[in-house]
């Protein structure tokens, strides 16, 4: 019986762990009018290749800061970017004149506040912190 509580232990805490973090979701706040987004629309977003939603709205990219987790999943999930190939790809549109990287927050907290202020604002958090003040639009 004891060999039975240990297995269901082990269960609990490995099945725990893995929902502690179940992966990033992009995010308006919940007053927004933008109800989805496909990968390439958010991707074209966080690129500064549109400055829109598809409903002709100004759309504001939130990026977390560089280092963060989040950052790096969101990144690699959607727009094919690892940190060294985002900060040249920034580097070379701001060099030339044609775009301003997305403005960074340091977390997800602060980027629910955003979003929640101002409809043509889009971010990303973790999928575990979302609540009634926002919407997601995508998950990768």
């Amino acid at each position: 019986m004891k060999t039975l509580h240990k297995i269901a232990l082990a269960a609990v805490l490995v099945l725990g762990v893995g929902t502690v973090h179940a992966g990033v979701v992009v995010v308006v706040g919940a007053k927004s009018a933008v109800i989805s987004l496909d990968k390439a629309q958010v991707s074209d977003i966080f690129l500064g290749k549109v400055a829109t939603f598809p409903s002709g709205a100004q759309a504001v990219p939130v990026d977390q800061a560089e280092g963060s987790g989040q950052r790096e999943e969101f990144h690699a999930k959607v727009t094919g970017k690892n940190g060294a190939q985002l900060s040249a790809y920034w580097s070379k549109l701001v060099f030339s004149g044609k775009a301003s990287p997305p403005k960074e927050v340091p977390g997800e907290a602060d980027v629910k506040v955003l979003v929640t202020a101002n409809p043509n604002l889009i971010g990303y958090i973790d999928s575990a912190a979302v609540d009634a003040s926002v919407r997601v639009v995508f998950a990768p």
